[in-house]
């Protein structure tokens, strides 16, 4: 017997899940790493020059983690900001706030993409 989808709630509430997690566990690392440990000379700043840059994204593990950096934050974001227009009236425009929402974290997906693995 074959499952009816009646609705793609489930689908968006993963990724904003994900999102939340990722954005939560690594992007603060990844803030301090080269943001914070650079300014306070914990890191070398040659470790961010560009010739290495360049050389290290080449790495596939280090464009699936870049990947995933943007990609998911970015469905997180739109899930949320989705509710907040919800919440602020546009119930009403319920069907183009979500398009309007998710379509650009599904531009910014494959533009990550684009950049990363092409």
């Amino acid at each position: 017997m074959a499952v009816r989808v009646k609705t793609t709630d489930p689908i968006w509430w993963g990724l904003f899940s994900a999102g939340g997690t990722l954005a939560a566990f690594l992007l603060p690392v990844h803030v301090i790493v080269t943001g914070v440990g650079i300014a306070f000379g914990w890191v070398s700043p040659q470790v961010l020059a560009y010739q290495r840059i360049t050389a290290l994204l080449e790495n596939p593990l280090l464009q699936i983690y870049l990947f995933l950096l943007i990609s998911l934050p970015l469905f997180h974001w739109a899930h949320r900001f989705r509710f907040v227009l919800m919440d602020l009236g546009l119930r009403s425009l319920k069907t183009p706030v979500a398009v309007l929402c998710y379509g650009v974290a599904m531009v910014g997906t494959l533009l990550a993409a684009l950049l990363l693995f092409f």
